[in-house]
């Protein structure tokens, strides 16, 4: 007989920190107990260590609405934010309901016993939990493999390649010609990072993406904190970091050809007179159909003027022993390739959710107000949001959650099941909102959203506030036992 709990949650980084707040403050009587497949907890912030590791999002939002932030620096290093997630679990003592290197291996539900087995892989040895409720909170990204596209030749290249998400520690660049394949957020960042030291860095991309200069520290920031009261100019802070996306991305959406234009201004502004901005800047899509690439006080635009820094818009041919071969009849010399290609998703940790002990395929099944999975009992998925901060999407998510355990409590019932009405059929559609290349090569292994009700793709914050705190979250959802 294994141990028993209420609530297991799964992951111990940003997410799973954050619902553990909310059910040891929300839901006291409680047991929860936080499984966590890698020795120390961080979830990405521990797992990746490439040079120049930082956040994407502000850290007003990104961190956790119940330990503000309150460094100036808005876009914060990796350790930084590391640092921040194990001290805010210190400080609210939900380090101590953490259990590193117990990695889930499967988590069966069962009818008759209204409960989720799982067998978790502690310490090398297989043991078996159980649990009422469980809460995914192990993000969306495989931690143990990248997304690798095939690039010819890749395997004949005498130099050293290596993917971000494995960042050797002992990795020389000193001196060395860098290629770096990709055009995201991770490639933003190691260009200025590594070209001080290294001979010289080119980011080779296939198709460019939009690179928003913004300040580490803003003004107008330092002004609400100078001169208004600490608790709030913390709120006026936050919510004007929730506002300002959610209106960047509604006029991206209502006038593309403005924004666009005015993106162009903006960014050849900061380019050198030796880099053009076509066709190095010019999207394919318009601006908020894929994550920005923040670059702050413009730090990537002034590495190119460094000269120690390139950028080339071009397709492989192949690579070679010594280098890249491109479409173009262009050759780019190269002692290490980064294949910053982007990441692999995986949902629920990669662990197996049979129900009664029927195997769940999880793009044959839709989301319930993309939180939990249709047919699936006592379970729920918190994923953020990918073209604001993270961490508003899992914290709401968490907070549906905690209302559904209430909602079960107050009608007496041990279980409850998202089940899509079988005479209103729904249309598929993507369940990310974004069209990058890594969410569309993991559309044969995702859930989707649907067309209609509870099934709708979420839209955004102050939408699932609504929703969380005063909405109607009985639809199409059966409760039973």
């Amino acid at each position: 007989m294994g141990e028993v709990f209420d609530i297991i949650i799964v992951g111990a980084g940003l997410a799973g920190v954050t619902a553990s707040y909310r059910v040891q403050t929300l839901l006291p009587g409680k047991s929860f107990v936080v499984l966590e497949a890698k020795e120390r907890i961080g979830g990405t912030w521990d797992l990746f260590q490439y040079p120049g590791i930082r956040s994407d999002s502000d850290l007003t939002t990104y961190g956790f609405p119940f330990e503000p932030w309150t460094g100036e620096k808005q876009i914060a290093s990796g350790q930084q934010i590391l640092n921040y997630i194990r001290n805010t679990a210190t400080k609210y003592e939900i380090d101590s309901k953490i259990r590193g290197n117990h990695r889930v291996l499967s988590a069966n539900w069962t009818s008759k016993e209204d409960r989720w087995e799982l067998s978790v892989l502690a310490n090398g040895l297989e043991v078996v939990m159980y649990a009422k409720f469980v809460m995914w909170a192990s993000g969306y990204y495989d931690h143990e493999s990248a997304l690798n596209p095939t690039i010819p030749g890749l395997t004949d290249f005498n130099g050293i390649v290596v993917h971000p998400q494995f960042w050797p520690k002992d990795l020389d660049y000193r001196d060395k010609r860098v290629v770096i394949i990709g055009s995201g957020a991770t490639a933003a960042t190691l260009v200025p990072a590594i070209c001080e030291l290294a001979g010289h860095v080119t980011m080779l991309q296939r198709s460019p993406s939009y690179f928003l200069p913004v300040p580490t520290i803003a003004a107008e920031d330092a002004l609400l904190r100078q001169y208004l009261p600490a608790w709030i100019s913390s709120r006026l802070i936050r919510w004007k970091y929730i506002f300002m996306p959610r209106l960047v991305m509604e006029l991206c959406k209502l006038f593309p050809n403005i924004i666009r234009s005015a993106m162009r201004k903006l960014t050849s502004s900061f380019l050198p007179l030796h880099i053009p901005h076509d066709p190095h800047f010019e999207p394919k899509y318009n601006m908020g159909e894929q994550r920005i690439c923040l670059t702050p006080d413009g730090e990537f635009f002034k590495a190119l003027h460094t000269q120690k820094a390139s950028i080339v818009t071009d397709d492989i041919t192949t690579i070679t022993a010594s280098g890249v071969e491109l479409k173009s009849g262009n050759r780019l010399p190269a002692d290490i390739i980064v294949t910053a290609t982007g990441l692999k998703i995986q949902l629920f940790g990669g662990s197996r959710i049979p129900v009664d002990g029927e195997s769940i395929v999880l793009n044959e099944k839709y989301t319930w107000h993309g939180a939990m999975l249709q047919d699936v009992p006592n379970s729920t998925l918190l994923i953020g949001y990918t073209s604001t901060s993270w961490t508003l999407g899992t914290d709401i998510m968490s907070q549906l959650t905690i209302r559904l355990i209430k909602m079960m409590e107050q009608r007496g019932a041990k279980r409850i099941t998202p089940r899509v009405d079988p005479s209103q059929p729904l249309n598929p559609a993507p369940l990310l909102d974004i069209s990058a290349t890594y969410v569309k090569a993991a559309a044969d292994y995702t859930p989707q959203a649907g067309d209609r009700g509870p099934w709708r793709r979420r839209v955004g914050y102050y939408e699932d506030c609504l929703k969380v705190r005063f909405g109607n979250l009985t639809h199409e959802l059966e409760f039973e036992g």
